[in-house]
């Protein structure tokens, strides 16, 4: 039997047409997400280079996690930098400013990107993520992008969620340290889906 909605008529939102597009749709979003978060497929299947932004926390409160945080970003920098990505780095401190931007051509690229995050020093009490994050979604230049934002600052990171560029952080992956978070951000994602969606449906 079909289910009814109000005043006994068809429920549209569960006719077969309907829920087999919202499933496209729902499949669409969960193939999206998993190439924007998996782990860029690593260093020994070759893939293609991307465009690789890294937005540290440049406010005060980075001085008491900066030692951690640094050995964790080098870390993953060892896990998913590949010869030919793009890498901007952003110091978010009063206002976001680029202290780092170069093509990956060997290891001491490698070596130049994580002595910016070494020498970045906090101060001041306000993090723009905002700008950061607004740049960073024009700079795209490669099929795919990977972005990674540190916050020690849970005020800045909140005023940024409440906030007008609350779209840019709708698609996040968050990991949890005791005094900071690693946030991989899906920049552009939402619009790729909307494409997609679009090219699906049209075929």
């Amino acid at each position: 039997m079909k289910k009814t909605g109000k005043f006994g008529l068809i429920d549209p939102r569960n006719t077969p047409s309907k829920r087999g597009e919202s499933r496209k749709i729902a499949f669409l979003l969960i193939l999206a997400f998993f190439i924007c978060f998996s782990p860029l497929y690593g260093a020994d299947n070759q893939r293609p280079p991307i465009d690789i932004n890294l937005i540290i926390d440049g406010s005060s409160s980075l001085a008491g996690v900066q030692s951690e945080v640094n050995a964790w970003i080098s870390s993953r920098l060892d896990q998913i930098l590949v010869e030919g990505d793009r890498v901007t780095v952003w110091s978010a401190g009063d206002a976001s400013r680029v202290i780092y931007s170069g093509r990956i051509n060997g290891d001491a690229e490698k070596e130049a990107v994580k002595r910016s995050i070494r020498e970045l020093s906090g101060s001041g009490q306000a993090a723009d993520f905002s700008g950061a994050l607004r740049e960073a979604s024009t700079r795209q230049s490669s099929s795919y992008s990977y972005t990674l934002l540190i916050s020690a600052s849970p005020a800045a990171l909140s005023s940024v969620i409440s906030g007008p560029q609350a779209n840019l952080l709708r698609f996040s992956r968050v990991e949890e340290f005791s005094d900071w978070r690693a946030l991989v951000v899906g920049l552009n994602l939402d619009a790729r889906v909307r494409r997609a969606a679009a090219a699906f449906f049209g075929s």
